[in-house]
């Protein structure tokens, strides 16, 4: 762990990294290939099929790439005092949101309507699938997805790019994020009966501020968040409790290339640069932004995780011949009849596991992980059971329900964030020192942060 310093580096006097061989990359690369050799001639739609996995691909590999990942924007701030990350956060939700108003504004202007008072026969416009319920499961499910993704190590999209990593600790967690995710839908369905569960409205901001208005105080609130992390950073520095990140060696630019040494692309000062070189939390917060839009533009929905894991739990449970036939699981059974192979979100998560995968071994670093006791494993189980619940509750995680939320100019993202927040914060406070990825020292950064 390195303090916060100042002054220049002299980039040449930095130690070189170790050379590592190449022996991964041709494993990359046999991955890339499988994906597509196995998939294709299973999936009905070889055209949707190759979208979602190229996008997954895509998604995986950067938040690999770039270290990114939306629990650590909560984690990192908290138990350090840097808020590089929750900087990145906002600057990803910003251009997303810019992007999508966009898109919602033209497609409104071609006679779409809004998801929520759209008929039969109506164009919707992209993305406001996502303008959430704001109600008490919108609450409940923020405060358990955000304990959740704590304890578990991971939110839903940090889930899938660590069991890509080969984080052991997700063959824990996953499995019980499905458990929760069918537990979920029963309790949602159930709780929409109630009167406490039909109290509640959607509000999409562009039908009372106009798209224009909508986006402006969107942006003015992520503002408000970056001038928040920037104050917090700088009481945790007159406290003497901050702390910065170092890069391992083989993560940092090589130092640069001296005047007399003659240029080769194919060298491994070049292959260092394409594969190894670590991405800023700015530049994938940009390209998580740009994989927003595209996602919104090419498939008419924005970009959700786990809405397909209770559809992965029938399924899996149907290979045994268990069959749910409450009334709850009447759209997840319909999902599953088409096959788990056409489930698109399904296969871009898939794509988000074997991108993050790929990332390591072309860069010839993937190695599992297996840093945990049993005691530790039992909370990251736990935590996984919460996200399940959680996202079912509030119709989505950290993606679809926050990422999604904000992004399309609902106020459900904003609600959803701040008991996310809540339930992170009561979590990182409760289980400090109790669990292997949560540490007492507030200075200390953990190997498995993001």
């Amino acid at each position: 762990m390195a303090t916060e310093t100042t002054g220049i580096i002299d980039r040449t006097m930095l130690p070189l990294p170790k050379v590592r061989k190449y022996n991964q990359v041709w494993l990359g690369l046999a991955v890339l290939v499988a994906a597509f050799a196995i998939g294709l001639p299973l999936a009905d739609s070889p055209t949707k099929f190759t979208l979602f996995m190229i996008t997954g691909l895509a998604l995986g590999y950067i938040l690999t790439r770039s270290r990114f990942g939306y629990a650590g924007g909560v984690k990192r701030i908290w138990m350090t005092g840097e808020g590089s990350l929750t900087k990145a956060l906002v600057i990803t939700f910003a251009l997303a949101s810019m992007g999508a108003a966009g898109l919602h504004w033209a497609a409104a202007q071609g006679g779409a309507v809004a998801a929520k008072v759209a008929g039969e026969g109506d164009s919707v416009i992209p993305g406001t699938q996502n303008v959430g319920f704001i109600g008490i499961g919108l609450v409940v499910g923020g405060l358990l997805f955000g304990a959740g993704m704590i304890m578990a190590g991971g939110c839903a999209s940090g889930t899938l790019a660590d069991f890509g990593e080969g984080m052991v600790r997700v063959v824990f967690s996953l499995p019980m994020f499905i458990v929760g995710s069918i537990i979920g839908v029963w309790m949602t369905f159930e709780f929409g009966k109630t009167s406490l569960g039909t109290w509640g409205t959607k509000i999409y901001l562009p039908d009372s501020l106009g798209y224009l208005g909508a986006l402006a105080v969107t942006l003015l609130g992520l503002l408000a968040v970056y001038a928040i992390t920037r104050w917090y950073e700088q009481k945790r520095k007159a406290e003497g409790l901050y702390a910065v990140e170092e890069w391992s060696a083989d993560e940092k630019e090589l130092p640069e290339q001296p005047a007399d040494e003659p240029y080769k692309f194919f060298s491994n000062r070049t292959f260092h640069t394409l594969f190894r070189t670590r991405w800023s939390f700015n530049t994938g917060a940009v390209l998580l932004a740009f994989m927003f839009v595209f996602i919104l533009i090419t498939t008419k929905k924005s970009w959700g995780i786990t809405s397909v894991f209770s559809e992965w739990g029938v399924w899996f449970l149907n290979l045994f011949g268990i069959q749910l036939t409450h009334p709850a699981f009447v759209e997840v059974n319909e999902a599953v009849a088409g096959g788990v192979i056409n489930l698109g979100t399904g296969v871009r998560n898939v794509g988000i596991i074997l991108g993050a995968a790929v990332a390591l071994l072309l860069a010839s670093r993937f190695a599992w992980n297996r840093q945990f006791s049993m005691r530790d494993a039992s909370i990251y189980m736990l935590g996984g059971l919460f996200m399940g619940i959680g996202a079912r509750l509030a119709n989505g995680c950290n993606i679809g329900a926050l990422y999604s939320g904000i992004g399309n100019l609902s106020l459900s993202g904003w609600i959803f964030g701040i008991a996310l927040w809540a339930g992170a914060f009561a979590a990182l406070k409760f289980f400090a020192g109790k669990v292997n990825i949560i540490d007492n020292d507030p200075t200390k950064l953990p190997k498995q942060f993001v």
